[in-house]
């Protein structure tokens, strides 16, 4: 692709890119009759003693029992267990049993413990079971397995403080074990790990390391840190980095490199830049994959640049390059966003017929348009499409439809949103509540805007139990 600044047609012509066993159970011995006796008050509670001590003995080896089958074969679990069978097994099995192979860094047996753990029905977030896993697993040399951890520790909303980073930080004690000494593609991990939880200061500590250490960083590991910097808009940190990258000789830029750099520039709309990097990076050979024009039409189309978007969706035409579902969905918000109904609505038709499944973003982007638009009756037709259709709504789906409504002055249809959303599990959030005011403040509905400010301050358990506001 040697140019895209050529004019051409908003799209492209039509063309083709795709030609049980039953659970195990446990008798108890039958007893023989009771005498007189034991009818007494006394009796009674030993008898109910026992029967909980026997009970409580009986679930733990039926815990272990399912936790070993487990580790022995997953598929044979899924099949003689029962659908809530091993999901209610006692706190106390589950956990002595994580700590004994913790404890003898026996790591995949370990990391099968914890899965089953995260599916109790008890099961609560704990930041000290995963600094436990993450030492464990720095250990046993499993730096991308640490890292995998840590990131589930924050999406599961652990707090992230020394202690977490001193588990990470592996290096430090591997230098001391003469047998376990770290190396780049270590030090590329917690690096990448300290990125992803914006830690920039803990960077040139790492880099420093590595170069007392004598271990050069890699491809991945310049990679990483472009790409970092980049989605930070950091960019002077990640022109040296690429500098520093292109004088060390031995590190050639690839196509992630090339992706990272263009996203960075494209994303803030330094577009003659980003095309400036793509001829460059094309002059050194690199060539552009899927995501590579993603990006580019990504870019183009929040930058309202449709030409140069056509002219990228005729080159991958002409070279065969199969949309995914990223593709359709960065062009159907563009055409979106240009007010393109029509061919918004002809790509829709189009990722349907090549059986690419529309998702939460697809379906963000259709509400948008037709709220932009005032089609309250397409936003219908959407709504439609998603009962005959098994999408997993999110909240920020719903904030988009509450957002379009809201636009539209359909005051109904916005209350009706909550309704929904209380059907599908999902939790109203602040944006949901502040697009709702918003829109009753500019419908001049004051009252029902100062109802939900009052909803808002609550606590969210307070909250909960009023369920939805009623505006009359």
């Amino acid at each position: 692709m040697t140019s895209l600044s050529s004019p051409s047609p908003p799209l492209p012509p039509a063309f083709n890119r795709r030609p049980a066993s039953a659970p195990e159970t446990v008798r108890s011995k039958p007893s023989s009759s009771p005498s007189p006796t034991e009818t007494t008050s006394a009796g009674r509670n030993r008898r109910t003693g026992v029967r909980e001590e026997v009970a409580l003995k009986i679930a733990s080896k039926k815990a272990i029992s399912v936790i070993l089958r487990r580790e022995a074969t997953k598929a044979v679990i899924e099949k003689k267990r029962g659908p809530n069978n091993s999901k209610k097994l006692l706190p106390r099995t589950v956990l002595e049993a994580l700590h004994e192979r913790i404890t003898a860094l026996r790591w995949e047996s370990a990391l099968k413990v914890f899965e089953l753990l995260r599916e109790q029905l008890w099961y609560r977030p704990n930041s000290g079971i995963y600094i436990k896993l993450i030492v464990m697993l720095g250990k046993c040399k499993q730096p991308e397995k640490a890292h995998a951890l840590f990131l589930a520790m924050i999406d599961e909303g652990c707090v992230v403080n020394h202690e977490a980073y001193t588990a990470l930080y592996l290096p430090t004690k591997m230098k001391n074990t003469p047998d376990c000494q770290p190396d780049v593609h270590t030090y590329s991990v917690l690096i990448k790990s300290c990125l992803q939880v914006v830690a920039f200061d803990k960077v040139p500590v790492l880099l420093s390391d590595m170069a007392n250490q004598g271990i050069k960083p890699n491809t991945v590991t310049y990679n990483t840190l472009i790409d970092a910097y980049g989605k930070a808009k950091r960019f002077a940190e990640m022109e040296s980095t690429l500098l520093e990258m292109l004088r060390e000789g031995k590190c050639e830029p690839d196509v992630w490199t090339m992706n990272s750099t263009l996203r960075a520039f494209g994303s803030s709309g330094q577009i003659e830049t980003m095309e400036k990097c793509y001829e460059k990076f094309q002059s050194a050979g690199i060539e552009p994959n899927i995501k590579t024009f993603n990006i580019l039409l990504d870019s183009y189309g929040k930058a309202e640049k449709y030409e140069k978007m056509s002219a990228v969706m005729e080159y991958m035409q002409k070279y065969h390059f199969s949309w995914t579902i990223v593709t359709y969905n960065v062009v159907i918000d563009a055409f979106g966003r240009a007010g393109d109904l029509k061919q918004m609505e002809y790509l829709f038709r189009l990722m349907r017929s090549e059986r690419i499944k529309p998702s939460c973003v697809t379906l963000c982007s259709l509400v948008r348009a037709y709220g932009r638009a005032g089609k309250a009756e397409k936003i219908g037709g959407v709504l439609r499409f998603i009962e005959n259709s098994d999408v997993m709504l999110d909240i920020v789906f719903f904030n988009c439809l509450v957002d379009a409504y809201g636009r539209l002055g359909c005051f109904a249809e916005m209350k009706g949103v909550l309704e929904m959303m209380k059907k599908k599990g999902c939790k109203p959030d602040k944006i949901t509540y502040r697009t709702m005011i918003k829109a009753y403040k500019i419908g001049g509905m004051t009252s029902c805007a100062k109802e939900l400010q009052g909803l808002m301050r609550m606590p969210d358990e307070t909250r909960l139990e009023m369920g939805k506001p009623d505006f009359r």
